[in-house]
């Protein structure tokens, strides 16, 4: 409430969307990189490449979820 009050709750809002976008494509990359998810498989198997690149997505999205929209 404060930050609304004083003018700086989008500039705030919008820091902790560009944080969170961040981490959001850093852990995808890692986690693609670390479980060899790779274009090959993609120009394989196209199904299980989605399968797979869907569930790294949805873990990302939960782990930045719980470490930075939910933190705050």
């Amino acid at each position: 409430m404060n930050l609304l009050t004083i003018g700086r709750l989008n500039n705030y809002l919008a820091d902790i969307d560009e944080q969170a976008e961040s981490m959001f494509s850093r852990l995808v990359g890692e986690m693609s990189e670390r479980e060899s998810i790779i274009e090959k498989l993609k120009e394989e198997n196209p199904m299980e490449w989605v399968q797979l690149m869907n569930n790294i997505r949805n873990r990302a999205t939960e782990i930045v979820n719980a470490e930075t929209i939910y933190m705050i």
